[in-house]
């Protein structure tokens, strides 16, 4: 299964997905340029990315709890949300999102 990551200075990646990963974990291991602080604990907002509006109704809406972490980053828009609360499955394979500025680890342009 793929997800299919824009990064911070708009490269486009083809990711190989493992079932039941976090997309955080995807994007992490493959090395890409996110912080993800807490490792998926949802105490952070170091995970922050942008869904594709193609994919939001299969990704589901926030929880509240998400929704309240995600007020506490700058950039958040309507498609924000945290990669550590999407879990890939069949269903989501080929899913698209973009990295947020608010989520590098190294300093980029924004």
């Amino acid at each position: 299964m793929i997800v299919n990551v824009t990064d911070q200075a708009g490269v486009d990646h083809e990711l190989e997905a493992l079932e039941g990963w976090r997309v955080m974990e995807v994007i992490r291991d493959w090395g890409l340029n996110i912080k993800a602080e807490c490792g998926g604990a949802m105490a952070c907002a170091t995970c922050h990315v942008y869904v594709d509006a193609d994919w939001l109704d299969k990704v589901g809406a926030p929880s509240d709890e998400e929704e309240d972490m995600l007020d506490t980053v700058g950039d958040v828009r309507s498609n924000s949300r945290l990669s550590c609360q999407i879990l890939m499955s069949d269903a989501l394979d080929g899913l698209k999102v973009t990295l947020a500025a608010s989520a590098a680890k190294d300093d980029v342009a924004a």
